[in-house]
């Protein structure tokens, strides 16, 4: 899931090459919408219609790359299943190269209106930034509420509702979502604001940008009025599977690895093996709990830290106004990509 966050790595390094906070502003908005597509309608795009994944084991992995093209340098994403119950992921994006990275946690509630399944996303994701005077710029990412429709019809797809925020110490984009009937009048509708923060006047301007976030959309206020935003219609690229041990191996909890049968069952059409697999391996994830409970030692994650609340949320939530007010988050280790062993 989230590999979606980068099926565009041009647009992920590309923030880094802007010469302001403003350029910088709008890079991360248009790479940040050009991820929607990916996350929340790929499975209708090549299944139909929305379907349920599997339910992520504890400490579950998932390594992969997007090498480099064109000196745009090459992206790594990690990947860790740091809840089970709650389901929460972590993961990291990060272009060593151009010094960008994403560090984040989703995690989801769910609840039933009117026939539709509503997801509030927990959680929120921090896009750090170097300068080239050595500094850094950080932006916090917040998610928008997902909307399952069509669930009566048999044939389920996401809308997504409400707001998210992307807010850096001069910049807050506020970012609109709405179904048929608003705006465009079509699905996947969006309007984003870009405005300086509080006390950021001066040169800065207002950007309003309105469209269709999964295909494409355009500037409607402010200096660029009336020029292409974002079109997310144009190739994309898929990560590639990447060993997330020194030896280049995957390990036993990387998700390729660990569901290999279950796949191959689903694959082959063999659902009695799949679902054999399945509860094989939830069955041995419930026994290591309760080997874990006995003797007193809970899962050591491998690459994340918890924290019960972050301060970079704090401090840049209060700029754009977003409640609460904290967040708890995981912080990265610093200990992927691994260290190739000496030969």
């Amino acid at each position: 899931m989230t590999a979606y966050w980068c099926e565009h790595p041009e647009l992920f390094a590309a923030i880094a090459d802007q010469p302001n906070e403003e350029e910088r502003m709008i890079a991360v908005v248009k790479w940040f919408i050009s991820t929607l597509k990916g996350q929340y309608t790929t499975r209708n795009d090549t299944m139909g219609s929305e379907k349920k994944p599997l339910n992520p084991a504890l400490g579950e992995l998932f390594y992969g790359r997007w090498p480099d093209k064109n000196g745009r340098g090459q992206t790594d994403l990690l990947v860790e299943q740091v809840s089970h119950h709650p389901p929460i992921t972590a993961y990291v994006i990060e272009n060593k190269q151009k010094g960008v990275k994403l560090v984040g946690h989703n995690a989801q509630k769910t609840s039933f209106s009117s026939g539709s399944i509503i997801v509030k996303q927990i959680g929120h994701a921090v896009l750090t930034v170097k300068l080239p005077s050595g500094g850094t710029t950080e932006y916090l990412i917040t998610f928008p509420r997902l909307r399952i429709d069509g669930i009566w019809y048999g044939s389920p797809y996401i809308e997504l509702t409400d707001n998210s925020y992307i807010v850096s110490q001069t910049h807050v984009c506020s970012i609109e979502y709405k179904g048929k009937g608003y705006f465009s009048g079509k699905s996947h509708s969006f309007k984003a604001i870009v405005t300086p923060a509080p006390g950021q006047g001066g040169a800065h301007k207002d950007h309003v940008i309105e469209g269709l976030w999964h295909t494409t959309s355009k500037y409607v206020g402010g200096p660029r009025s009336g020029s292409e935003f974002h079109d997310v219609t144009r190739p994309k690229e898929e990560v590639q599977a990447a060993g997330g041990e020194p030896d280049g191996s995957m390990g036993a909890f990387e998700t390729r690895e660990l569901w290999k049968h279950v796949a191959k069952g689903i694959r082959d059409g063999d659902f009695e093996t799949a679902s054999k697999e399945k509860s094989k391996i939830e069955n041995e994830q419930r026994q290591r709990r309760k080997d874990e409970a006995t003797a007193g030692t809970p899962w050591k994650l491998k690459h994340f830290e918890h924290i019960d609340s972050d301060p970079l949320y704090e401090r840049l939530g209060k700029i754009g106004k977003i409640t609460p007010p904290t967040d708890d988050a995981y912080i990265f280790q610093e200990n992927w990509p691994p260290v190739s062993p000496k030969s």
